[in-house]
């Protein structure tokens, strides 16, 4: 048996150590590193009841806890597989095995194993080597190396950041750590969404306003970029501003100055800007949608993140942080990815990007019954864009569903998808909030 399955990884790539007995496994996990252990449940002639493998397995967690163990066991014997991954192994393999079986599931513990302890590397270097405060970035991929080094580069300045890309690729989390390494970072870092303000209220949010300035204005109030003085403003949905509201936001841009509504009293701020946008604004410039002068104040760097679809490495990393943290968070530590359904997810095209992927992983915690999250706590057959029994939902889900096939067919433009809805923007980013999307 030895034999045959080393034959048969070798015939899949894999490098192999056998091991017959459990003093020989323990020493070979010590002297070695390995991607995962293949392991029968009895080792001596005369024993049939697996407790040898059962009390192995902590010995094995306890040099390696992130080492994928896949048991076996014979045909009939399966409540000791069960028992064997209540304390720890991945998976089980019942004899005589199905090759193709043992391949796929040799496999997808490998490469979870690797996204695992690529993960915990991701975040040993960002707790190093990150400045303090930063978010955690995991983007190990090649395409996002140009990114994280751009991001590095232009961190400590104080020029103004346009961070461009599509919904959900994470424009927030690289606007968090650009401020967290700038030298402004014991400074406010101030978040407004300036494409869901609505004409009435954006003066009023962005620069304040005295007392008696309008019926409402019953005390006098400090504006967005007043509150971050001295650090950063964050800028999001810069490319949905109205015509009107862009000529207000140049001033200030320019100069670093304003008036609060009602008041002739003029204002300055020493103040970095980011901004981010989903839209391409040099086409909106051209279209004549967006200042080409608001354009310049904004882009001094800009920095495109590139889609989920085009890092897939990245999302085993991803999954798996978003999974442990899921799962503590409800009570489901211990909680892990079924065979097949990390392959499902990497597949995936993920046309709401990291912020997609996390709603799924987080909905997929919640729905899982047993150690395991399958496929089906997934949901992508409803993300892919299977057609739903939509009568048959509530209607908070059938609104989730629309609302994400409006943004899948617009590329994730909001104002285009807000539009094919009949909601206006700031409508459509309460019920994008709503529905964790």
């Amino acid at each position: 048996m030895l034999e045959a399955a080393r034959l048969l990884l070798k015939g899949e790539g894999y490098e192999t150590r056998t091991a017959r007995s459990p003093a020989a496994l323990l020493a070979a996990l010590d002297g070695e590193d390995f991607d995962a252990v293949l392991m029968d449940m009895n080792y001596s002639r005369d024993t049939t009841s697996g407790q040898e493998g059962l009390d192995l397995l902590p010995r094995i967690l306890a040099q390696d806890p992130t080492l994928p163990v896949i048991v076996m066991t014979a045909w009939g014997s399966v409540d000791k597989a069960v028992e064997a991954m209540r304390r720890g192994a991945r998976d089980f393999i019942e004899k005589p095995w199905d090759n193709a079986r043992l391949a796929a599931t040799v496999r997808t513990q490998v490469e979870l194993a690797r996204a695992l302890r690529h993960g915990q590397r991701l975040e040993t270097e960002n707790r190093l080597l990150r400045p303090a405060g930063a978010p955690t970035l995991i983007a190990g991929s090649a395409a996002m190396q140009p990114v994280l080094r751009l991001m590095e580069r232009v961190a400590p300045s104080d020029a103004n950041v346009l961070i461009m890309g599509e919904h959900g690729t994470g424009k927030e989390v690289v606007a968090h750590w650009i401020h967290a390494a700038s030298a402004r970072a014991e400074r406010p870092l101030v978040t407004v969404n300036v494409g869901g303000l609505s004409e009435g209220v954006f003066e009023s949010e962005l620069f304040g306003h005295v007392k008696g300035a309008f019926t409402d204005a019953r005390t006098d109030r400090i504006g967005r970029f007043e509150l971050a003085d001295g650090g950063t403003i964050f800028l999001d949905e810069i490319g949905n501003l109205a015509p009107a509201q862009q000529a207000r936001l140049l001033r200030v841009l320019q100069a670093g100055e304003f008036e609060r509504v009602g008041s002739s009293r003029t204002k300055r701020v020493d103040v970095r800007v980011l901004a981010a946008t989903n839209l391409d604004l040099h086409g909106e410039t051209a279209a004549g949608r967006f200042r080409e002068d608001l354009l310049f104040r904004l882009n001094t760097i800009e920095i495109h993140l590139p889609p989920l679809r085009e890092r897939r490495d990245d999302i085993p990393p991803l999954a798996v942080h978003f999974l442990e943290r899921y799962a503590a968070r409800y009570g489901k530590r211990g909680l892990r990815f079924a065979p097949d359904a990390l392959a499902a997810l990497r597949a995936f095209d993920w046309p709401g990007n990291v912020r997609e992927l996390d709603h799924a992983i987080e909905r997929a915690v919640l729905m899982a019954s047993g150690p395991a999250v399958g496929v089906a706590d997934l949901g992508l057959h409803d993300r892919a864009g299977a057609a739903p029994d939509l009568e048959a939902m509530p209607l908070e889900e059938v609104e989730a569903v629309l609302i994400r096939k409006a943004l899948a067919r617009h590329g994730g433009n909001v104002s285009l998808a807000a539009k094919a809805l009949g909601l206006s923007r700031s409508a459509l980013y309460r019920r994008l909030e709503r529905h964790g999307l």
